[in-house]
């Protein structure tokens, strides 16, 4: 592992367990049992430090969502509500991801990294709608993703219990069958289909 993916996976582990404000460049070192200074010489400011953290965490997410994103195999239910579950189980993940979306909105050379990792996961949801049918793919796409963080977000922090993946399968079928019906109250029978 390089040096830069073991300060940034740090970085990612401590954002997660102790916030915004655990997160230091000594923090960095002692956590990764590295020398002291090491992380200061990799990223000098705390700035770089949260882009080197963001860059990879996007990184991290891709990886972990790509084949539910873009696998030719399972239907948009199967692949959106497994893609939920990838999230879900790494709660460190998904937890550091909350902390660095919320400092985005504070700094702007945050927002536009976090803008354009955002656009890696709502592009292949634009695609996916399409192929259903949608008649409007980008709003819906940007619906979707938002119905998926509210309930990754309710389950991880809120006051929600984690879900089955039966139970994201069912409700991303009912978020669909409203989204893609053709007339009010009329639902899509086929969303599991290829």
């Amino acid at each position: 592992m390089k040096r830069s993916e073991l300060v940034a996976d740090t970085a990612i582990t401590l954002l997660a367990e102790r916030g915004m404000r655990g997160l230091t460049h000594r923090a960095v070192d002692e956590a990764a049992g590295l020398p002291p200074g090491s992380t200061s010489n990799l990223a000098r400011t705390r700035a770089a430090l949260l882009e080197l953290t963001l860059s990879r965490l996007a990184e991290l997410e891709l990886r972990a969502l790509g084949p539910a994103l873009t696998s030719p195999e399972g239907g948009i239910v199967d692949r959106v509500a497994e893609g939920l579950l990838v999230q879900l189980n790494d709660r460190r993940r998904t937890l550091a991801r909350y902390e660095l979306a919320l400092e985005a909105t504070r700094r702007p050379e945050l927002r536009g990294i976090y803008d354009a990792a955002g656009s890696r996961f709502r592009d292949p949801a634009v695609a996916l709608l399409a192929a259903q049918g949608s008649r409007d793919p980008v709003r819906h796409a940007r619906q979707l993703v938002a119905f998926s963080e509210g309930l990754m977000f309710d389950a991880i922090v809120g006051a929600g219990a984690m879900p089955t993946l039966e139970e994201l399968r069912q409700a991303v079928e009912d978020l669909l069958a409203g989204m893609l019906s053709r007339d009010p109250g009329e639902g899509h029978e086929s969303f599991r289909g290829p």
